[in-house]
């Protein structure tokens, strides 16, 4: 496993160094370090890493969230409310109908074969947008009229919404029917883990609070050691209850984080984003060459030029999906066209969901992970490369 991490980190940086050097985003340099040394190329990680691979990506994410949660205001939020909400379900909702629609013309699947790829390829990817929205809010582009807080409200709920309905697509196509439950299951998993990580968030305020007022001086470090410790909990939380209902762990931790921030000083906070910020540059490493190291590049050539064009439409209607999710609002054009790039990468829930289909033998199996694999090939790289080129562009600094 040390060999393993080794090639991560030395590798990993390595190859993001360079590609920062010609003008490429770093990720790409990661996600190629993942695929090389992954074990459908050269097989070079320790099957160990690779056992854990999902947890340490969920680690990764959760120091990203936690980020992503002390840097947001409410009262942006307030702002951008409408738009966010309608971004966190419809650019998905017109890719999902865009694949039932063409998949099965391109691919010969059926209907619910198609809806399951669509759900798979509906998510946005967390990994690659919420870094950069984060960074856009530190360096204060399109944060005065809230751009990259949308972004980041609707992204972070769009996975939730769209893993909910890969398992209710799945569920059809094993015979089980339509499941009404599953549906109910999107805005119950959303409002309990904001209400949880709300709650959580207040209790750690308040506990740093009066730890402070007795004189127990709580070191920031220690202290993010604790808000990690729950982090962790709130994502065992959603594990625990998943038989009873569903509570979205990753949506609770970004809850927790945002109600730390309301509740603490100014400068407690700014240094726990320091902090956080820190641990984001091992933590970036491991998150992106362990999702190239999912990637199963040999099934990039099972899936053909068809695949490529189904890909190619569905960008299509997600894009439009995005467009009129922002119509009435004050952005004017090159911020609207911003959020719709935003919206294009693939990444993380393609790699962690793409191959269960497959795995549980159903006949669409293969073409739906095909897809999956090149939709993160290509989609990853072009938005993370068209976010960072673009930004300065058409977004207005504050």
């Amino acid at each position: 496993m040390l060999t393993s991490l080794a090639l991560i980190f030395l590798v990993g940086l390595s190859l993001a160094a360079i590609c920062k050097a010609i003008k490429l985003p770093r990720i790409i340099g990661m996600l190629i370090t993942g695929i090389v040394l992954g074990p459908y190329v050269l097989d070079l990680f320790d099957s160990s890493i690779l056992g854990i691979s999902s947890e340490l990506r969920q680690i990764a994410l959760v120091i990203i969230l936690i980020k992503a949660g002390l840097s947001l205001n409410l009262k942006d939020l307030k702002r951008v409310g409408r738009p966010a909400v309608l971004m966190s379900f419809a650019p998905a909702v017109f890719e999902i109908v865009s694949c039932v629609i063409f998949a099965p013309i391109f691919l010969g699947v059926t209907y619910v074969e198609a809806a399951i790829m669509g759900a798979v390829l509906g998510a946005v990817s967390p990994a690659v947008v919420v870094p950069r929205m984060v960074q856009l809010m530190d360096e204060k582009y399109g944060t005065d009229k809230g751009v990259p807080q949308m972004i980041l409200a609707g992204a972070s709920l769009d996975d939730v919404f769209v893993i909910v309905l890969f398992t209710a697509f799945v569920g059809m196509a094993q015979g089980k029917g339509v499941q009404v439950m599953a549906f109910l299951n999107i805005p119950i998993s959303i409002v309990s883990g904001i209400l949880l990580g709300v709650a959580v968030g207040l209790l750690l305020a308040w506990f740093f609070e009066t730890a402070y007022s007795h004189n127990h001086h709580i070191r920031n470090s220690v202290k993010v050691i604790i808000i990690l410790g729950f982090a962790f909990l709130l994502l065992a939380v959603e594990t625990w209850l998943k038989k009873y209902f569903s509570v979205s762990g990753l949506l609770a931790i970004m809850s927790m984080a945002m109600a730390l921030s309301m509740r603490s000083a100014k400068e407690v906070v700014t240094r726990l984003q320091e902090k956080f910020g820190k641990l984001w540059l091992a933590a970036e490493v491991i998150l992106f060459v362990l999702v190239g190291a999912a990637v199963d590049i040999r099934y990039t050539v099972n899936a053909g030029a068809w695949a490529l064009l189904l890909i190619a439409v569905s960008l299509v209607f997600r894009s439009l999906g995005v467009w009129l999710c922002l119509l009435g609002t004050k952005l004017n054009q090159k911020e609207r066209l911003y959020c719709v790039i935003a919206y294009l990468p693939k990444a993380t829930v393609q790699a962690a969901i793409g191959a269960i289909p497959l795995s549980l033998g159903l006949p669409c199996g293969n073409i739906v992970l095909s897809v999956a694999v090149l939709s993160i090939i290509i989609t990853a790289p072009l938005g993370a490369i068209c976010m960072d080129l673009t930004y300065k562009k058409l977004l207005k600094q504050e």
